[in-house]
């Protein structure tokens, strides 16, 4: 998408005898320009906390994709329940060398506060359904298979929430609560 700065810019040097930099503060034009940077600026930010908020959904759909079997079988309960339970231990290793390298009497550091709030939030989340694609489905794994990496294309794809006490439920893309 172009910005709108670049289009207004242009646009404000098209006009005779205007340059950007003799612009009164005041006119019309800086106005536009003001208005359109502040509205760039804010197109990156909410792109930029979208990313994140989107960026651990993409990391377990990757993981996921990772260890789809050579053959593109689907998966039995038990096994897309072993793939997750490995998707839960993947900071085990991180986390025992950092407590490990910790000075007794020190308090954590911020990563191993933050590694061990989302091992929690994600024990939690598969207590009550943890939302992935629909790996016993033939064609959610091929399309899985060809999956690139960007977040438009999961709405192609099915997606269950497996229960830890046993159980797999429908549910929808994007994730949003237990849905």
């Amino acid at each position: 998408m172009p910005s709108k700065l670049a289009k207004i810019t242009k646009h404000v040097t098209k006009k005779k005898g205007a340059k950007i930099n003799s612009l009164h503060e005041d006119s019309r034009d800086a106005r536009r320009l003001r208005k359109a940077s502040s509205r760039d600026d804010r197109v990156i930010r909410m792109t930029a906390v979208r990313q994140k908020a989107n960026g651990q959904w993409l990391e377990r759909i990757g993981f996921m994709q990772d260890s789809i079997p050579e053959t593109l079988h689907p998966l039995e309960e038990e096994e897309v329940r072993v793939l997750v339970e490995a998707y839960l231990r993947r900071d085990d290793e991180e986390l025992a060398q950092m407590k490990a390298e910790r000075r007794a009497g020190r308090p954590p550091s911020t990563r191993q506060t933050a590694l061990e709030q989302l091992r929690e939030l994600e024990k939690h989340e598969y207590e009550s359904g943890f939302w992935l694609p629909n790996m016993q489905d033939t064609e959610t794994l091929q399309k899985l298979d060809a999956w690139k990496g960007d977040w438009l294309s999961l709405g192609n794809l099915r997606f269950v929430r497996l229960h830890e006490n046993g159980g797999m439920v429908d549910s929808q893309f994007p994730p949003r609560g237990t849905s």
